[in-house]
């Protein structure tokens, strides 16, 4: 499912334009990445939390030149789900297939 997906399954249950739709979408987007910018984790209740997880200096290597390089300590954004969210995936019948580098139903 893609956003435009989304916008017009939201749309159609909703009633609301799907050009209101995709506007708050996008602002809600922004303001999560705008939190976590800012070092601020979002918890969305029965959904899930968007958090940010710290990675660790290491030692990377550049096969092409055969060097080693130093990757400092970052943040990465990650997504941690809530249980309710995790327990509604685990209790789903569909069988999920690679095709194309996609996920999909079959």
């Amino acid at each position: 499912m893609r956003k435009a997906d989304i916008v017009g399954s939201i749309a159609e249950k909703t009633g609301i334009p799907k050009v209101d739709i995709l506007v708050a979408l996008e602002a809600f987007f922004k303001e999560v990445k705008t939190s976590l910018v800012e070092g601020e984790p979002v918890y969305v209740r029965g959904f899930g939390s968007f958090i940010l997880k710290k990675r660790a200096a290491k030692i990377g290597r550049n096969i092409k030149k055969n060097v080693a390089v130093e990757i400092p300590e970052h943040f990465i954004p990650a997504f941690k789900p809530a249980r309710e969210f995790v327990q509604a995936v685990k209790g789903s019948t569909h069988e999920l297939v690679a095709h194309d580098g996609e996920m999909v139903d079959q």
